[in-house]
């Protein structure tokens, strides 16, 4: 399979704790569909302190994996929004 593009797309989404509020992640996000997985190389600005897990009330929301060859989180449904 083909890896994904490094430099990715130019829109930027706001990722933040579902339970909590917390702010997560800014991610260069492709595409109107769901988030499931978080490309590392794709992160903007990166809130965690332990990587998976919400620094406000501590909830895993990722989990560490390989996607295509490349390192990713796999997002836990209903752990995260999106905006």
């Amino acid at each position: 399979m083909a890896k994904p593009n490094k430099k990715g797309p130019s829109t930027t989404v706001a990722i933040s704790c579902a339970r909590c509020r917390a702010p997560l992640y800014r991610y260069r996000k492709g595409g109107k569909g769901a988030l499931v997985k978080c490309f590392k190389e794709r992160i903007v600005e990166d809130h965690t302190t332990e990587p998976g897990h919400c620094p406000g009330c501590g909830l895993e929301f990722a989990r560490d994996t390989l996607v295509r060859g490349t390192p990713a989180f796999k997002i836990i449904g209903g752990k995260v929004m999106v905006k």
